[in-house]
């Protein structure tokens, strides 16, 4: 290997401060200091053309270490910040971990304010006001039923990006008469994080279904690589195929769910996305989350989880008759709380482990 075209990768530490993190990302980016990784990365070293290294862990439970150009993620802070009207002294507040892209992009949008973003990650008191913030679902959730504080702080900003996992539309509809201005993101890692905003690709951004209805993207912000696994980054004219279904109306991107979030139960394709959605609807105040478990009989057999407790027989009730038979479910399992998975998405293969040990 000839390390005169590599260069030291340094892990971030979670204990800097906001001004000593982006010194360090902005010593990355300009080439005069080591590289800068972000979650689980045991690379140490990586071409000198690449600035940043997140690790992220898929469905599979694979950890990727996926790398960036300096061009990358400007690109995508640029993109975002451009969507949403923020302009030079516009400041964000950072209510998400930096292990994971969402997190480090609302520090690279601020900087291309030149601003530095607001840390509430353990702040304690009343939430100061901000113009843009970036959250998942599950914060969202937790404040339009529990959290009174960061309901104020939602309202205060001119722009709150929801990202990271699936946004039930009842949950949107009634952050929207609290006085929230969502825009829902979607996006990966592969992509520096949302690239597409209330189902527009962001500048610099295409996206298509290909012949089997899966998403695909190209543009500016894609990642280059997987440092650990080179061999499974694969870009096809400069596409990125995901492994969510979607469709393209009135040349909007409707996300329809993960090729595989559908399970084949008693033969029949069963959407756990959609099973979500329709709970959603009846049941607005319900944390939870459909999943698959092998079953001799059936294939693939449908469960909910559940964070409290609700009526059993009117879930699977609701359930049959808004979907048909197939999509009663064969279990119902009330939990403390959802495994994640990064940030916002469930761990459906945990929960499937967790029946299976029952």
């Amino acid at each position: 290997m000839d390390m005169s075209s590599q260069r030291e990768i340094i892990r971030a530490n979670p204990a800097w401060s906001i001004p000593q993190l982006a010194a360090e990302i902005t010593a990355a980016l300009d080439g005069n200091g080591p590289a800068l990784s972000f979650g689980e990365v045991r690379s140490k070293r990586l071409s000198k053309e690449l600035a940043l290294v997140v690790g992220t862990s898929g469905s599979t439970g694979l950890i990727k270490e996926v790398a960036f150009t300096r061009a990358a993620l400007v690109s995508s802070a640029q993109a975002s910040n451009s969507f949403i009207g923020a302009t030079p002294g516009s400041r964000w507040s950072l209510l998400l971990p930096i292990n994971h892209i969402a997190g480090v992009n609302v520090i690279l949008r601020s900087m291309e304010l030149g601003t530095l973003p607001l840390d509430l990650r353990n702040f304690e008191g009343e939430y100061p006001d901000i113009d843009f913030t970036s959250i998942v679902p599950t914060q969202l959730f937790r404040a339009l039923k529990s959290d009174a504080r960061l309901l104020r702080h939602l309202q205060s900003a001119k722009t709150v990006l929801v990202g990271g996992a699936s946004l039930a539309q009842s949950l949107r509809e009634e952050a929207q008469a609290e006085g929230i201005n969502i825009v829902e993101t979607y996006g990966m890692t592969e992509t520096c994080g949302g690239c597409v905003y209330d189902g527009k690709a962001l500048n610099g951004v295409e996206v298509a279904i290909n012949d089997q209805g899966v998403i695909k993207i190209r543009g500016a912000v894609m990642a280059s690589d997987y440092l650990n696994s080179s061999n499974h980054f694969e870009l096809r004219d400069g596409w990125f195929t995901t492994n969510d279904l979607g469709e393209i109306i009135d040349g909007k991107l409707i996300v329809l769910g993960r090729s595989d979030d559908v399970i084949i139960s008693g033969g029949e394709n069963l959407s756990l996305m959609a099973i979500e959605a329709v709970l959603s609807v009846r049941f607005p105040d319900l944390e939870c989350a459909a999943f698959g478990v092998k079953d001799p009989q059936w294939g693939q057999a449908l469960h909910i989880a559940i964070v409290g407790t609700v009526n059993e027989n009117e879930i699977s009730l609701y359930l049959e008759g808004a979907l048909g038979q197939i999509a009663k479910p064969k279990g119902i399992h009330s939990i403390e709380s959802l495994p994640l998975l990064g940030i916002g998405k469930v761990d459906r293969l945990t929960l499937a482990r967790m029946v299976r040990d029952e």
